[in-house]
């Protein structure tokens, strides 16, 4: 897959911009708080729906406007694909494929698969479990649409559950309609922890090839899935639990309480791993999260690398640059000498400054 070009119209500090990406490498540079960044959460966007810095959409909309507008032109397996995407301050997010709008956001999930790699990704092994749900969700949401059918209506449900919690004090008579409410979130929970599992144990496998290379086979790592309980005991649980998730006035058990671990022999890297280990490992996760991508989709996906290259050494870089030559990578930097120090090969350079693309050199 390869996107082609982005329009982008009162998006964060872009008033009007027009970019063209080379099929392999592109490099956006320029110092900070330029706007490189805002280029790739454009492209993320489009792809998605979804910011991958939890933006809202008000958020994303240029000051003082009320709208803005994302166009991204893109090749998947030899078939051009035009998305359309209009964000509104007040108002649901407007999305068209080739023209045709769609009803649901959630409909654009396949059409494009990227992985984006920022500094704070280095970081989401020992962040909360909540940024490690964040990254299962959104990859599995653009791998498997029965995923995100499941993961909107597990979401809206848990929503309404935990609202009808907090009432039940106040009106005693809604207390039958809490089996209905368990039995929906048993139904649609108990299908996202089959498919996390599965999907954790396909990552496990390559997580630890990618992380026995970058270590020099000193080291093993193993991913491990942590439901808050197993998919057939949902509703079980759920009913067990009810007294007290009404005094709490919210519900405890379910995905929206599932973690991801990361072992090296018994060692949690959350708790006791050093800075390093834990780089590597979210190295070695993103390097699995490329290769699984291209495993199920049969396709590449484009790479997103916002800052993240000055944030690793020498060897880390070698091994992600020499795994990425093969697809669509834009990356941001500050500056280029260490590119070039490195020989790395540059296929397309933008230089970034104040909103504006200052030419391709």
């Amino acid at each position: 897959m390869v996107i082609e070009s982005i329009e982008l119209e009162n998006f964060r500090n872009y008033q009007k911009l027009h970019m063209e990406f080379d099929k392999r490498t592109n490099i956006l540079y320029g110092d900070n708080a330029q706007g490189k960044t805002n280029i790739l959460e454009a492209v993320y966007v489009s792809g998605t729906s979804k910011s991958q810095k939890s933006s809202k959409d008000r958020e994303m909309i240029r000051f003082g406007m009320e709208e803005s507008h994302i166009k991204t032109i893109l090749l998947k397996k030899d078939i051009p694909y035009r998305i359309d995407m209009h964000l509104k301050k007040n108002r649901p997010k407007g999305i068209a494929v080739n023209g045709i709008p769609i009803k649901k956001a959630s409909e654009l999930f396949g059409i494009v698969n990227l992985v984006s790699f920022s500094p704070e990704d280095l970081s989401i092994i020992k962040h909360g479990p909540q940024e490690r749900r964040r990254f299962l969700d959104l990859e599995l949401c653009q791998l498997d649409r029965l995923y995100v059918y499941h993961l909107v209506n597990y979401n809206k449900v848990l929503c309404q559950r935990n609202q009808l919690l907090k009432d039940l004090p106040f009106r005693h008579e809604l207390m039958d309609t809490l089996d209905i409410w368990d039995m929906q979130l048993a139904e649609y929970g108990s299908k996202l922890i089959v498919r996390r599992d599965e999907f954790l144990s396909s990552l496990d496998e390559l997580v630890g090839i990618f992380h026995g290379r970058l270590s020099g086979e000193k080291e093993e790592l193993h991913i491990r899935y942590e439901p808050s309980c197993q998919a057939e005991e949902l509703l079980d649980i759920l009913k067990r639990n009810r007294e007290r998730e009404i005094k709490l006035k919210t519900t405890n058990t379910g995905p929206h309480r599932d973690d991801i671990s990361f072992y090296i022999g018994e060692i949690d890297l959350r708790k006791y791993g050093s800075q390093g280990q834990q780089r590597t490992a979210a190295l070695a996760l993103k390097l699995a999260e490329i290769e699984i991508v291209k495993k199920l989709t049969k396709d590449t996906p484009v790479l997103l690398l916002d800052d993240v290259l000055s944030e690793l050494d020498s060897k880390r870089q070698n091994h992600l640059l020499n795994h990425i030559h093969e697809i669509q990578t834009i990356i941001t930097c500050t500056g280029l000498d260490e590119l070039i120090e490195n020989r790395f090969e540059i296929n397309r350079v933008y230089h970034i400054m104040n909103g504006t693309v200052g030419g391709r050199e």
